[in-house]
């Protein structure tokens, strides 16, 4: 028998992965699943390709048929709309008559551990104000990268512009990055990697917002799960792999970034104008520019070598807040594209 079988309550689990072009990934991640949910039959996977046009719907379609993984979904976007556009698919898209007690978001290039969703749900089950819970991530190479996330702010801007420790220091409280003990702990955000949500969150507060493309849409999410009276927690004894990365190339530890894409700098504003008004995202864009002013300023003195991708500032004042905005983007909430069905929740 697995060791790590559940003997507690079991709830109705959905599981949401995304794939873009990455089907070797999603096979090797539900291989990683496919130990947890033996003993979880309460459990269903939906695999969400957003229109890959490389052969990934039958090439994960075949595998699931192959393994006999009868608990996984394969389900084919006729568009790319993003992350949250894929997990909401998914979301709807479970099975006639399953009514999840909760959704677990998981990238496509991860590799979940032994043990990590059951710590992950005996968690959500032993805090029921807990609406959200993230894991601790491995890194490609199995080392621990124990971070989780504050929201980002002015302050937080002012921090990730200037690059000067002396400013990190006095600014430590205000990064984004928050690097996490060896004890569970409450966060304001955590990687959409390894996402565990409560149903009644999307009960409370709808989907997650279509307009992000990709990045900033799992900030914006807990964000808005807070408003609500939820809290979100970093749980480091539910272990994921995650090989960063592999989708859009930004992220992992050899990523090299020829230029940041258009979507980033959308989501970016997107979320400061959304949740805390235009003005206050005018704010938080001079800061950065200031900062991020000072350290090329910097960095030229000192003739230090020049990592920043292309045209990072001109790129950057091109969506800056104060420009011409797409219509629905104003606002402090958003509205939901489409309403989930009323779930039971925990």
């Amino acid at each position: 028998m697995n060791c790590h079988s559940f003997t507690g309550r079991q709830s109705p689990l959905l599981v949401a992965i995304v794939n873009y072009r990455t089907a070797g990934l999603v096979i090797d991640c539900l291989e990683s699943l496919a130990d947890e949910l033996a003993t979880y039959p309460q459990a269903r996977v939906v695999v969400v390709d957003n229109d890959s046009g490389d052969g990934s719907v039958e090439r994960i379609g075949a595998a699931i048929e192959q393994h006999g993984w009868h608990w996984a979904s394969m389900v084919a976007s006729p568009v790319n709309g993003g992350f949250a556009y894929g997990v909401n698919l998914a979301v709807s898209a479970a099975p006639e008559g399953f009514t999840p007690s909760f959704v677990w978001l998981l990238n496509p290039d991860t590799r979940v551990r032994p043990g990590a969703l059951r710590t992950l749900l005996d968690f959500m089950h032993n805090h029921p104000s807990a609406g959200i819970a993230g894991s601790l991530i491995e890194d490609a190479d199995g080392i621990a990268w124990p971070y989780a996330f504050r929201f980002p702010s002015a302050a937080s801007e002012v921090e990730r512009g200037a690059r000067l420790g002396l400013v990190s220091r006095l600014l430590r409280r205000s990064a984004v990055l928050r690097r996490m003990g060896p004890d569970p702990a409450p966060v304001d955000w955590v990687s959409g990697a390894s996402m565990m949500v409560r149903a009644g969150v999307f009960d409370a507060i709808g989907p997650i917002d279509e307009g992000y493309f990709l990045y900033f849409e799992e900030t914006d999410f807990c964000l808005r799960a807070r408003r609500a009276g939820w809290q979100c927690w970093y749980v480091p004894s539910a272990r994921i792999l995650h090989i960063a990365g592999q989708s859009t190339g930004l992220t992992g530890k050899n990523a090299v970034v020829p230029r940041m894409p258009a979507y980033w700098f959308e989501s970016r504003r997107r979320y400061f104008v959304r949740n805390h008004g235009r003005g206050y995202a005018i704010c938080a864009d001079l800061a950065w520019i200031l900062a991020h002013g000072g350290w090329r300023i910097r960095r030229r003195l000192q003739r230090l070598p020049d990592d920043d991708p292309a045209q990072l500032l001109s790129d950057f004042i091109a969506y800056a807040a104060w420009r011409k905005l797409p219509a629905d983007i104003e606002g402090k909430s958003a509205t939901p594209v489409s309403a989930p069905p009323e779930w039971s929740s925990l």
